[in-house]
């Protein structure tokens, strides 16, 4: 009986099965892949605001506190953006001719809300409470990135679903003194004769990247502030805690 296939389709058929057996993975990874790429997250890409407005240089080099402007952070799911009054406390009197500035004091004349692009971002089925994690002593930076050395305001962290349970399997390697939360900017001012002097190693992490590995010693101090608010871990991880 004559060959009806060629040889070479051996090889076809071969590839067609490790295909088979290794597509769904493949995809997988693909998938991962692209879900986790920074155009999809947007981690690190800077938003177009209508005033380019610096961290670096309202917090970092005149050291104003992050509760100025973001006035309900510790007493509010969330944090808020400053109304255009509390721009001009400042900008009435300083850069009061400055072109970059027009778009404040067009608000102010005219009572209209300036439209921020919003950078961090929760999805809608998801519910973030930001004063109960200021008031467990986490600071900003954990969340977003080193947001006082920011020029222009970018996303810090992805925010997945891991990234938080991390923290809520685990509070003792977040949670701190609340008191501490906004004190460390101003122990890491710029132009200061004790720039990051005093800084604990923990603070000074935070500071320039928000992660920090806790050592056994700190660890237990966050055992210690776990227990002193009453913080039920096995709870944490229940998914009505953020899906209400």
């Amino acid at each position: 009986m004559a060959q009806i296939f060629h040889p070479r389709a051996n090889i076809l058929a071969k590839f067609s099965l490790i295909l088979l057996a290794t597509g769904p993975l493949l995809l997988l990874l693909i998938g991962t892949g692209v879900s986790r790429a920074s155009y999809n997250t947007k981690v690190g890409m800077v938003a177009d605001q209508p005033v380019p407005f610096s961290h670096e240089h309202h917090v970092s080099e005149l050291g104003i506190d992050c509760r100025y402007c973001h006035s309900n952070v510790e007493n509010s799911a969330h944090a808020t953006v400053p109304p255009t009054e509390t721009c001009m406390s400042c900008h009435s009197q300083i850069w009061t001719n400055s072109p970059l500035l027009e778009p404040v004091r067009q608000s102010y004349k005219t009572n209209t809300p300036i439209k921020w692009a919003q950078v961090n971002k929760v999805p809608e089925f998801v519910y973030f409470n930001h004063s109960i994690h200021i008031k467990r002593g986490l600071n900003c930076n954990i969340c977003h990135g080193s947001v006082q050395q920011m020029q222009l305001a970018s996303k810090g962290k992805a925010f997945f679903m891991v990234w938080c349970l991390n923290c809520h399997r685990n509070p003792e390697k977040f949670v701190n003194d609340p008191d501490k939360v906004f004190s460390i900017y101003e122990k890491g001012l710029k132009g200061t004769d004790h720039e990051y002097a005093d800084l604990l190693p923990e603070e000074r992490d935070i500071l320039n990247s928000g992660e920090h590995t806790r050592s056994p010693e700190e660890l237990a101090k966050g055992e210690a502030w776990v227990k002193k608010f009453g913080i039920k871990k096995k709870q944490l991880a229940d998914c009505w805690i953020c899906h209400r």
